[in-house]
């Protein structure tokens, strides 16, 4: 396609959204109304177009604080900002940066972190989302959807304290989910299901089942940690009922400083069939390798921010 027309694009839409397609096919969108307790990605569609991820538990309606896919961390200085229960709010404040192109689409945002009562912010959280094909093959609609993210505290340091809750987590699909429906839980140390994984240190997870529109039957998402995140080993708190996260605080709290803020980069790969081992590990690999992001001032006319790989 021409540089006017790029296969990736990145649509913002109104009702505070934005769009991410491929080939004119919507892979995901960015939900950040107001209304929302935490901004979050709904759908996640596979290569047959139905969603992998779904809005809520399928049997707890005490867990609707489980939105598809979502940042949260239930205790910052002892604040819960996972569930529902407190006025903690993470509001988008601005957009950034929209970029399309051809092997990619991208967007930076800012989000910012309030416990519901200070006016000011805890916290401010640079968001850069990329979003691409995952194969050459045009027909495969597989999607990789890469985040970083970075924590800046309003204070010289904060805490994000000891907990499973937190920060990137995943709600699959009713079907998808070991429970209530008929899918698996993988690592990538070979593990199966809830009992052998929980807690356990692994470089990727993938949740895959049955989806009715899918030519193989079935699809799922894998869920990449970079080896450069906080908190390595990173054990991952999982749930045959549906949901996986990679919980880098779960044996000892992190600290994030004005000097040397955290920075969090995870991959999802939305694919067909069942998990492939061997492809994953390969992925994996290549995510280890590619270069983080840069958020820069424009030298670009019209343009206020633009984002490049670091060398």
């Amino acid at each position: 396609m021409t540089a006017k027309n790029p296969r990736c694009q990145v649509i913002p839409l109104p009702d505070h959204q934005a769009v991410f397609s491929i080939d004119g096919q919507e892979r995901t969108r960015w939900h950040f109304g107001p209304q929302y307790p935490r901004p979050f990605f709904y759908p996640f569609n596979g290569p047959s177009g139905e969603t992998l991820t779904r809005m809520g538990h399928p049997g707890a309606p005490n867990h609707d604080h489980h939105r598809s896919i979502w940042f949260a961390h239930e205790k910052l200085l002892g604040i819960n900002f996972w569930g529902h229960e407190t006025a903690a709010r993470i509001v988008q404040t601005q957009w950034l940066a929209y970029e399309d192109a051809d092997e990619e689409c991208r967007m930076a945002v800012e989000l910012r972190w309030y416990d519901g009562h200070d006016p000011a912010e805890l916290i401010t959280q640079e968001l850069i989302v990329a979003v691409r094909p995952a194969s050459d093959d045009e027909k495969s609609g597989e999607t990789m959807l890469e985040i970083q993210t970075q924590f800046v505290p309003r204070a010289e340091s904060i805490e994000f304290q000891k907990t499973n809750f937190g920060f990137f987590a995943i709600r699959v699909a009713k079907n998808i989910s070991a429970h209530f429906g008929g899918g698996e839980l993988t690592n990538s140390e070979g593990q199966v299901g809830e009992p052998d994984i929980f807690g356990k240190p692994a470089k990727w997870m993938d949740y895959s089942g049955p989806v009715s529109q899918a030519e193989s039957g079935s699809e799922g998402i894998t869920y990449f940690d970079h080896p450069s995140n906080p908190g390595q080993p990173t054990g991952w708190h999982v749930r045959e009922d549906g949901w996986m996260g990679a919980s880098p605080c779960m044996h000892a709290a992190l600290e994030t400083t004005k000097e040397k803020p955290i920075t969090l980069r995870y991959l999802l790969h939305a694919h067909a069939g069942k998990i492939d081992a061997e492809r994953a590990s390969a992925l994996q690999q290549a995510f280890a390798e590619l270069p983080a992001f840069k958020l820069l001032k424009s030298t670009k006319k019209h343009t206020t921010w633009e984002m490049e790989r670091s060398s």
